[in-house]
């Protein structure tokens, strides 16, 4: 048995350690005790903004086992339409390989039907050919070449 709630400031060590357990994002999580105060002021923004849902899932032992952050962003094109952006998905690696992600990103799907989005997209890297398999098999389509400019910080 699962359940998903918003995420609380109390998650935060959790949530950013399960961001910072992959290949990639061991590469760019800066994950330690205390977290580094970026991380808390980007949860407070997170939190206060209406149009954003940081999400946990927990097991039947209030266990986090998963994250996912969903944001509706309004806009003028679709005549005024709402799309959902799926962001930093992840199921603890103790809880991989047991259908834990399609069910995350069904109640993903269904979340963003409920905000009356009329899309739910979501971006990966390339290095990512296992996560694409699985997006493809929930639905998804490569439809748009997505491009970035990173910043120097």
């Amino acid at each position: 048995m699962i359940s998903f709630r918003k995420a609380h400031i109390e998650d935060l060590s959790q949530i950013v350690g399960m961001l910072a357990s992959d290949p990639l994002g061991k590469l760019r999580e800066d994950f330690r005790t205390p977290l580094p105060e970026p991380y808390l002021q980007a949860f407070r923004q997170i939190d206060q903004d209406p149009n954003q849902e940081l999400m946990v899932v927990e097991n039947e032992f209030q266990e986090i086992i998963g994250t996912l952050q969903l944001t509706f962003i309004p806009y003028l094109t679709y005549q005024g339409g709402i799309r959902a952006q799926i962001e930093a998905v992840r199921i603890h690696q103790d809880h991989r390989g047991k259908g834990l992600g399609e069910t995350l990103f069904k109640w993903a799907i269904q979340r963003a039907k409920e905000k009356g989005a009329h899309l739910i997209q979501l971006t990966t890297d390339k290095k990512r050919p296992d996560a694409i398999r699985f997006y493809e098999k929930l639905g998804f389509r490569a439809s748009h070449e997505g491009m970035k400019l990173h910043f120097t910080l």
